[in-house]
This record gives C-alpha cells, sequence and structure tokens, in this order.
C-alpha cells in the first residue's frame, strides 16, 4: 500500500507531504495506482518550481517522496498546484482506497 501524508497549517495550507511504498495494485511497471500518485506527486514538485516560482526542500528515494514549502512560503500558487494533487490523491483514494492511505495532519505533528 502506498501512504501519502499531508501537513498542513493551522489555516490548512498545505506546507508538505511525504508519499512512501508501493501500492501493489499490479506488477512492478505496471501498477496504474503507483503510476498515478507519482504522476500527481513529482507533477506538483515540479510545477511548484517552474509554474510558481518556488524551490522546495526534497528527499527522493525509490518509493519515497517528501516535499517541504520553505519557511514563511505563502504563494497563492503553490496552494492551488498543491490542492490539485490533494484533490487527485482523494479521487484515486476514493477508486482504491485498498491501495493508497490518505492522511491529512497538521504541520506540527510532523515533527513528532
Amino acid at each position: 500500500m502506498t501512504r501519502c501524508i499531508l501537513y498542513v497549517s493551522g489555516r490548512d495550507d498545505i506546507r508538505g507531504f511525504l508519499c512512501a511504498g508501493h501500492a501493489g495494485f499490479g506488477e512492478e511497471g505496471q501498477d496504474i495506482v503507483c503510476a498515478a500518485v507519482s504522476a500527481l506527486t513529482q507533477g506538483c514538485a515540479n510545477a511548484l518550481e517552474t509554474v510558481a516560482g518556488i524551490r522546495p526542500r526534497l528527499k527522493v528515494a525509490p518509493g519515497f517522496l517528501a516535499l517541504m514549502l520553505p519557511e514563511g512560503c505563502e504563494s497563492h500558487d503553490a496552494q492551488v498546484l498543491l490542492h490539485g494533487m490533494l484533490q487527485g490523491l482523494r479521487d484515486i483514494h476514493s477508486q482504491y482506497p485498498a491501495y493508497l492511505r490518505l492522511d491529512v495532519r497538521q504541520e506540527s505533528e510532523r515533527r513528532k
């Protein structure tokens, strides 16, 4: 199962996310759930830089992507991109709940 955690501020601004694990829906290279989650999260990470002009902090490894906005980043464009990604993840979760776990947490919980 793929697990995605989105970290939000007190005002419900998305500050970052972490996605880890392989969905297990299909064989490696044929897993549509993994492909969809990867496309959304990697596309958002790329668009934050190229469209919104923000350089997020990233950690990337096979089956793992963590992204955090820089401290003090108050970009409307970043929020549009991140909330669009969240909607896509919610859509995937609604169709494949056994393969994608989606949690939204307060940013303060990230430090625990």
